[in-house]
């Protein structure tokens, strides 16, 4: 095991799954990637007169931030880190991203959105589960 893919969405789940990670990473002298996969602006109202659009520089931000967030407290000295923010569906973008990077693990959190958010959109935790070509740990 070489490389190690952790999707974070800044909580404290992911904080765990980073965690979690870090150790297996150490255990088998691994390279771990921090991925936030930003899903682009929307244009929010219901008439052109109302409406506005998330400015891409503001996605951006938001996404270093949750990365920052994901690695705040967390010692990674001895570990290669990477940092990545990637736009799209969080499901696919990530099981992309194991094909791309030749992932070899993913650690992810078992919750992120919240119960009634996560099921209206689907899961992503399951999506990355079954659709994955390398192991998936869910972290609680």
């Amino acid at each position: 095991m070489k490389k190690i893919l952790v999707a974070t969405d800044a909580s404290e789940y992911s904080k765990r799954a980073l965690k979690t990670a870090l150790e297996l990473a150490q255990k088998f002298d691994a390279e771990v990637e921090l991925l936030f996969v930003m899903i682009d602006p929307v244009v929010y109202g219901f008439g052109v007169a109302d409406s506005y659009v998330v400015a891409p520089e503001q996605v951006e931000q938001d996404g270093e931030r949750a990365l920052e967030t994901t690695l705040e407290g967390i010692d990674i000295n001895g570990i290669t880190l990477k940092k990545k923010k990637l736009h799209g569906n969080p499901g696919r973008i990530i099981i992309q991203e194991v094909e791309d990077e030749t992932i070899d693990l993913v650690v992810m959190g078992s919750h992120g959105y919240g119960a009634i958010l996560g099921s209206v959109l689907g899961s992503v935790s399951q999506k990355v589960l079954h659709g994955a070509k390398c192991s998936v740990l869910i972290v609680k």
